[in-house]
């Protein structure tokens, strides 16, 4: 079989990770990918990309129909196919992995695909509401904290990620080396208290700053409860989230940019602290979290509901939105009395859903599916 993945993200992020071990779970199925990346992608590398994958630059969207082989053809995107794949053409199957929900967004995003597989139950229920052409289960993901490459010590780096798309970007990008020079780099060190984590890039999907619109509150009620922020973002994001995290007292919360031995953040952290829920499709670092046994703190809606067992793997808490953070208070007020820390590790059966193992199998069927459509081709 001949597959074809097309990834043209230029920023690093979860389904950049996504897509790596999903080529090596593929390869451990007996297939090879051809991979088609964006030219400012200088990630990839350090992903422990397999011997059989074969990585392209796409330097043109417009072209990208001279990388494709001959003959049937399973083609396979992160998020909706470019328009110019989405041609029926006998032998070519056309899928895309939804990276995130369709609810609240144009589902004709992913018209013109043959299928597409939803990586949770909330995004998969979203597709078949929009009458599209879903994978009957969701596929999940693996929880993978391997090295990223890069360095190993967590010290304090740029909070931006910059969109060369912008000009604004394009000029703080380009004067960001002169501020980082000038800048301290400490190492990370945990601080005496309950250490709640972040570590995600700071994005708009996340919903930070409408989070911390409602939990700045409690937290600068609470001194004891320190806020840690591992991750990059747009000059937008870390606007609006630093005038969200106003309320707290100086020190109270600290920013630490893009980090690349994620394991060793995890494992000094009380809790991992998830963003608000509907735009989230999954959450790559809620089961990375789990798997190195630290818990999360999440709301109680879906995904997060499929990937945190509320008192085994962590805690689930109402939506801020509807109660102003009330019931974020009453957790914190009780993890600072003492009230026991669950332990992750000992989920054998919810971690097992999230091993490299289990998400081989879910492929399977997926294999099948696309074998059985490109010989009746």
């Amino acid at each position: 079989m001949k597959l074809v993945q097309v990834n043209l993200q230029p920023h690093f992020g979860g389904g950049e990770v996504y897509t790596a071990f999903l080529c090596r779970a593929l390869s451990a199925l007996g297939v090879s990918t051809r991979l088609l990346v964006h030219p400012r992608a200088a990630f990839w590398d350090r992903l422990g990309l397999p011997a059989d994958t074969e990585r392209i630059v796409a330097s043109d969207p417009a072209n990208l129909l001279r990388h494709l082989p001959q003959g049937p053809l399973w083609l396979l995107a992160h998020g909706p196919l470019p328009d110019i794949l989405r041609r029926e053409v006998p032998g070519r199957w056309r899928s895309a992995i939804a990276h995130m929900p369709v609810q609240g967004r144009n589902p004709e995003a992913f018209a013109a695909h043959d299928r597409i597989y939803a990586v949770s139950g909330w995004v998969r229920d979203g597709l078949l509401a929009a009458g599209l052409p879903a994978w009957e289960q969701p596929l999940y993901g693996v929880a993978e904290v391997g090295s990223r490459g890069g360095e190993r010590e967590v010290r304090r780096r740029s909070r931006y990620d910059w969109d060369r798309r912008k000009g604004r970007d394009r000029l703080f990008g380009a004067l960001e080396p002169l501020a980082e020079a000038l800048r301290q780099h400490p190492p990370f060190v945990r601080r005496d208290g309950l250490s709640l984590g972040i570590v995600s890039r700071l994005t708009p999907i996340k919903q930070f700053p409408s989070l911390f619109a409602h939990l700045a509150a409690e937290l600068a009620r609470r001194p004891r409860v320190n806020l840690e922020i591992f991750g990059s973002g747009g000059y937008a994001s870390v606007r609006d989230l630093d005038h969200a995290l106003a309320a707290l007292p100086r020190g109270q919360v600290r920013f630490w940019g893009q980090q690349n031995n994620v394991a060793g953040i995890y494992r000094q952290l009380d809790y991992l602290l998830s963003g608000l829920p509907e735009k989230e499709a999954l959450g790559l670092n809620i089961i990375e979290a789990q798997a190195c046994g630290t818990p999360v703190i999440a709301v109680d809606a879906p995904p997060f509901t499929e990937t945190v067992v509320h008192g085994a793997t962590g805690f689930l808490y109402p939506d801020p939105r509807t109660d102003g953070g009330a019931g974020f208070g009453s957790l914190l007020d009780e993890l600072l009395a003492g009230r026991p820390r669950p332990k992750p590790e000992l989920a054998h059966a919810h971690l097992a859903r999230f091993s490299f193992e289990a998400f081989v199998e879910r492929l399977r069927p997926v294999l099948a599916d696309v074998e059985q459509a490109l010989r009746a081709a």
